[in-house]
């Protein structure tokens, strides 16, 4: 094992990624084959470093793909840093990390960095609580009332109906309120975890109350796994980040990692500062969040990998750390909305994979793991908008492995003559603020104000699928176009992720009004 690191003197960030090694770890299977091995490694990395398909992953089928550079993305992103560690055959292959702790500092991001998991906390979390079923210490369809102490779930009619059980807090099913948590800044009162559950000040989200008849759909709910903290503390009687370590990050080799909140100050210089949406520093460097099983894991890309690579040997039967294998089988069957016991599951058989993702106030994370091959990746940003970046660096990586699941999307242009993209041209007013303009330049059509970026309104080629149809490389939009009964393009509807707008060309809203006067 050799870390390797360039020597170079950052006087801002793009001094900073003007070097492309930056705390490279290289894993050799045998010493004999190592030199060898770490060329093509070398090579690989540097394959997926140049490799990025910007925005949404969609390509024009019969044209190349535009490619471009970690680096050039983080720019784009406004990220400083990010860490990256990719395992194959159960063993980490590589990490490496790229840019800076803080904006401000200038100091490297290494793989040994710690950044904020996020919700990536919930499935460490859930190993735990699944260790403690495994010893008959839980039960996972029991009424978790049972075992509480400090604290219960208030009954009311949904809980008469059904009781809230261990598997609904892990599946996200019991019913429970609070989507998720903001932290708390450092120089703010962190309320005991009882307050949290109760909403009582100086806790910044609402009470945790059971409000749909648990089990009886999906729902995402930090809420749920704040209450299995609970639950966990007052089996075992002890802090929430001994039992952790003690059950989870010890026996999975997670070295680095803590459920500490706050972070002690002797970890301050391994810790990356989180930045917001503009790249600026979050005041005080980063949040709190006493939501220790929700949000609250300190850890490194390389040890992600190295639970994830524990769960997947327990899979297969090679290994009960820190899960049997009849407990990480059932931990990664899907109970609903594709979700299992703390993680996201989807595919089965050879294609089975487990993630999740994790979004605190300035960090941005994800882990993907194959439960049958042992691969996998934990990406981890220390900016707003690293959960993009994230996704970038995916599919470079899966292009590069042949990892299923992320291959870009083919889309086909139709050819238009110009008198009929002429026809799209104009204003539309859209639904319920704000104008569209499309126009037409050269046999191109643009738009601007599909979406707003630091600077003003971007501008971007929509390209025709059909005569009513057009799409995006760059986002996620899809622009469908009406006609009125003369056949004159009448209007439009933007459908840009899960939103929808409405919109009427504006010389379609003249001509109505000089009709009815």
């Amino acid at each position: 094992m050799e870390s390797l690191r360039l020597p170079h003197k950052m006087t801002s960030r793009t001094a900073s990624w003007s070097a492309l090694t930056l705390g490279v770890l290289l894993i050799c299977l045998t010493s004999g084959g190592c030199a060898a091995e770490e060329v093509d490694l070398k090579a690989r990395i540097q394959r997926v470093e140049t490799n990025l398909l910007p925005g949404p992953g969609i390509v024009i089928q019969g044209k190349p793909w535009p490619q471009a550079t970690l680096a050039d993305r983080v720019e784009a992103y406004s990220v400083p840093g990010i860490s990256i560690a990719v395992f194959k055959d159960f063993q980490v292959e590589w990490a490496k990390g790229y840019g800076v702790l803080s904006e401000e500092g200038g100091e490297p991001v290494t793989p040994t960095t710690l950044f904020q998991a996020a919700s990536i906390s919930k499935p460490v979390a859930a190993a735990a609580a699944l260790s403690l079923v495994q010893e008959g210490l839980l039960d996972l369809d029991e009424d978790i009332n049972q075992k509480l102490k400090s604290w219960k779930v208030p009954e009311n009619d949904f809980t008469a109906e059904k009781k809230v059980t261990l598997r609904g807090l892990l599946s996200h099913t019991a019913g429970l309120t609070v989507h998720g948590f903001p932290g708390y800044a450092r120089d703010r009162d962190i309320p005991p975890l009882v307050q949290v559950l109760d909403g009582e000040k100086p806790a910044n989200t609402g009470a945790i109350r059971v409000d749909i008849t648990p089990g009886s759909q999906w729902r995402y709910s930090g809420g749920g796994y704040t209450v299995m903290q609970q639950l966990l503390i007052d089996v075992l009687g002890k802090p929430f980040p001994k039992i952790l370590r003690e059950r989870v990050l010890q026996p999975a080799g997670m070295s680095e990692s803590t459920y500490e909140q706050p972070l002690p100050e002797s970890r301050f210089a391994q810790a990356s500062t989180a930045h917001l949406r503009n790249g600026k520093p979050v005041k005080g460097g980063w949040h709190t969040y006493p939501e220790m099983a929700a949000a609250g894991l300190w850890t490194t890309p390389t040890d992600l990998c190295r639970f994830a690579i524990a769960l997947s040997q327990a899979f297969h039967g090679r290994s009960e750390v820190p899960l049997s294998q009849d407990t990480v089988r059932e931990m990664l069957t899907e109970v609903d909305g594709r979700y299992g016991l703390g993680f996201s599951v989807e595919g089965e058989g050879e294609t089975l994979r487990f993630s999740h993702g994790g979004s605190n106030a300035g960090f941005k994370c994800t882990l993907v793991a194959w439960a049958h091959s042992g691969e996998g990746v934990a990406i981890m940003t220390n900016g707003d908008l690293g959960a993009s970046l994230s996704t970038e660096v995916l599919r470079s990586l899966a292009l590069e492995y042949g990892w299923p699941g992320f291959k870009p999307q083919e889309k086909e242009v139709i050819g238009l003559p110009d008198d009929k993209l002429a026809e799209y041209a104009g204003t539309y007013k859209m639904q319920p603020t704000g104008t569209l303009s499309i126009m037409v330049e050269d046999g191109h059509v643009f738009a601007d104000s599909l979406y707003v970026v630091p600077g003003g309104r971007q501008r971007v080629e929509i390209f025709p699928e059909s005569e009513t149809h057009f799409f995006t490389v760059d986002t996620n939009a899809i622009l469908t176009f009406q006609r009125d009964a003369a056949g004159d393009v009448s209007g439009v509807t933007l459908k840009l992720g899960s939103r929808t707008r409405e919109g009427t060309k504006v010389d379609v809203i003249r001509r109505l009004l000089e009709e009815t006067r």
